[in-house]
């Protein structure tokens, strides 16, 4: 198998380029990454320099492929497969990646504060940051309440890029924001999108790394 992905199963932006490799279709070998070893973790650098993931390696094409909006673009372009994850039409394209940017910077970005909050010690904890993080999340869902009043996904009544990016965020957002008790769009969406077989084998195999998840203390 040409491609290779390099993440770790608890990580929100590495769900997001596995979803999209699962609704394609396309064979790959997963390697799983442990920044706290300092061999894999220099092996990462040696890949992307920035030191995160997902990232996507194509030895097919020679390709070292970053950043998990990049990741499922890529895929959308060179490995077409059953899922289309961007339209073919340039204007719903762009409103597509539009969506997906709103899921991270508005929704996973914020959730990631919460929960990397929760790992602190006690001194360095960052209450005022945190407590914006909620607001910013409180808005977010308050606007995917009114979207998705149709039901159905993101975009429409086809699955794209856009619900790839809002599985992780709302998976884990509703651990760290819980959704309010008028948000029963949202929470019917997150539960079409657990439902969908790319999501659900995600968390699948990533359901005995769970335990390490940053609980609210």
């Amino acid at each position: 198998m040409s491609l290779t992905l390099h993440f770790h199963p608890l990580s929100s932006f590495c769900w997001k380029a596995l979803i999209a490799l699962y609704e394609i279709g396309v064979p790959f070998t997963p390697k799983l990454v442990d920044l706290g070893n300092p061999a894999e973790r220099a092996a990462l650098l040696q890949l992307w320099p920035i030191g995160k993931f997902p990232v996507l390696q194509d030895d097919a094409r020679g390709e070292i492929v970053p950043e998990s909006s990049i990741v499922i673009e890529y895929l959308d372009r060179h490995y077409l497969g059953r899922t289309r994850l961007l339209p073919a039409d340039a204007d719903k394209a762009l409103q597509t990646r539009l969506r997906d940017r709103f899921y991270d910077l508005y929704v996973h970005l914020p959730m990631q504060k919460i929960m990397l909050d929760r790992l602190r010690p006690e001194g360095p904890k960052d209450p005022h940051g945190v407590e914006e993080a909620r607001a910013q999340l409180r808005t977010s869902y308050a606007m995917i309440e009114r979207q998705m009043a149709g039901g159905a996904w993101a975009m429409g009544d086809d699955f794209s890029l856009a619900d790839c990016a809002a599985a992780p965020s709302l998976f884990y957002g509703s651990m760290a924001q819980p959704f309010g008790d008028g948000e029963t769009n949202l929470a019917a969406y997150l539960e079409r999108l657990k439902a969908r077989p790319s999501f659900a084998r995600v968390l699948k195999e990533a359901k005995p790394y769970f335990n390490m998840v940053p609980k609210e203390r």
